[in-house]
C-alpha cells in the first residue's frame, strides 16, 4: 500500500512536470535561506487567565442609582462604573459650604472688632479682660471655620466614594449588582480583570525546565481566532502537579479584544538546546498530500523540495534538511499555483 502511494505521488509529479513545461513562466517573489542557532520546540495546549483580578466593592452604604457596564465590557482606568445615591449627601455638603461662608463673615467681623479693641487697649481706655475676649473670639471663629472645612472635606470624600471607578484598564468578568440594589461596605459588586495582565498557563514536564529561559519569546496561537502572536515566558507556578510532576509556565501575551478565562491556546516551547537550522519564511510553505514542501529555483525552473520542520519562530520555521544551504532562493509569493519544473521569472526579492 505504501509503495503504491509513493508510485502515485511520483506519477503525479511527473505529470505535473510535463504540464508545467508547457505553461508560460510564472512570476514569483523569492527570499534566501539563512541559518540560525535555534532550539527545537513542541506545541503545548494552555489556558488563558487574568493574572490581576480586582473584586470591586463599596466603602460606603447606599442605593445603586446607575451602573454603566455589563459583563464582558472593556473599561479604561478611571472610568465610572457604578453610582450610588448621594442626594442627602449633596444637601449636607451645601449646608457645610454655607456654614463656611458664615464662618468667614464672622471671622471678618471679629477681626475688625479685635483691631478696634486692640487700639483702645493700647490707649488704656478698655480693660485687659475685654482685650482677651476679643482675641479669643477671633480664634474661636477661625476654629469654627476649620471645623466646618474638615467636615466638608469628609463629606466630599464620602461623595467620591459614591462613584466607583475602574482601578485599571480591564474587562468586566462578573457583575453582581444592578440599579436599585442596596449595598453595604465590603460587598463585591464587580470583578474586573486587567487586560494588560493576560497570561497563558501551560503544563510542561519538569525535565524541560533546563531548556527554558525567563523572558524568552515563544510563538502562540489563540485557538478561538487562529490568531498568531508572540508570548513571553515570565515565570512558573511555584507548585508542581503532585501526580504528573508537570510545571505550569506563566506566559504573558499582548492584550486581546475578546478574551475569556480558560480559552485555549497553543504555545511552542523549546525542547532542546540550540542547533543550527535553516530559517524559512512560513509563506514559502506549500502543502501536498498532507506534507510540507517548498519551491526553490534551479536553471530558471521551479523545483519542489521536502521540508522537515523542527521548530517555529514567529513567522519563520526552522528545518534540518541537508539539501538546504545558505543563500538558497525560495519562493515566498506565487508558489500557490506553481508546478514542479515550471519556468519562473523572479520579479522581486
Amino acid at each position: 500500500m505504501r509503495v503504491l502511494k509513493i508510485l502515485l505521488i511520483l506519477f503525479f509529479l511527473n505529470c505535473s512536470l510535463v504540464y508545467a513545461q508547457s505553461k508560460s513562466p510564472a512570476r514569483v517573489v523569492t527570499s534566501k535561506i539563512v541559518f540560525q542557532n535555534v532550539a527545537h520546540n513542541r506545541s503545548f495546549i494552555g489556558t488563558l487567565y487574568y493574572e490581576r483580578i480586582s473584586h470591586l466593592s463599596s466603602e460606603v452604604t447606599g442605593l445603586v442609582t446607575k451602573i454603566n457596564v455589563r459583563t464582558g465590557d472593556k473599561v479604561n482606568q478611571g472610568s465610572s462604573l457604578i453610582y450610588l445615591d448621594r442626594q442627602i449627601l449633596e444637601k449636607e455638603i451645601l449646608i457645610h459650604k454655607t456654614r463656611i461662608e458664615q464662618a468667614k463673615l464672622n471671622i471678618n467681623h471679629m477681626q475688625k472688632k479685635y483691631h478696634r479693641v486692640e487700639s483702645l487697649f493700647k490707649k488704656g481706655t478698655i480693660s485687659e479682660n475685654d482685650y482677651d475676649d476679643a482675641k479669643f473670639a477671633v480664634k474661636e471663629a477661625l476654629l469654627k471655620e476649620k471645623s466646618a472645612g474638615t467636615i466638608l472635606e469628609k463629606l466630599l470624600i464620602q461623595k467620591s466614594k459614591k462613584e466607583i471607578k475602574a482601578p485599571f484598564d480591564g474587562i468586566i468578568l462578573e457583575k453582581k449588582v444592578d440599579s436599585g440594589d442596596w449595598v453595604q461596605p465590603g460587598k463585591v459588586l464587580l470583578r474586573i480583570g486587567s487586560v494588560n495582565d493576560l497570561f497563558i498557563k501551560v503544563p510542561v514536564a519538569e525535565t524541560m525546565l533546563r531548556f527554558i529561559v525567563q523572558d524568552q519569546k515563544v510563538p502562540v496561537i489563540i485557538t478561538a481566532y487562529n490568531k498568531k502572536m508572540v508570548g513571553t515566558i515570565e515565570n512558573l507556578s511555584p507548585e508542581a502537579d503532585a501526580k504528573t510532576k508537570n510545571i505550569f509556565l506563566k506566559i504573558r501575551i499582548p492584550m486581546l479584544n475578546r478574551a475569556a478565562i480558560n480559552m485555549s491556546a497553543t504555545v511552542f516551547i523549546p525542547t532542546s538546546r540550540k542547533q543550527r537550522l535553516a530559517m524559512i519564511s512560513r509563506d514559502a510553505l506549500v502543502n501536498f498530500q498532507g506534507k510540507d514542501f517548498i519551491y526553490t529555483i534551479k536553471e530558471k525552473k521551479a523545483v519542489m523540495l521536502p521540508i522537515n520542520i523542527v521548530t517555529y519562530l514567529d513567522n519563520m520555521v526552522g528545518a534540518d534538511n541537508e539539501h538546504f544551504v545558505q543563500g538558497m532562493p525560495i519562493v515566498v509569493e506565487g508558489n500557490e499555483r506553481l508546478q514542479p519544473g515550471q519556468a519562473v521569472v523572479i520579479v522581486g526579492e
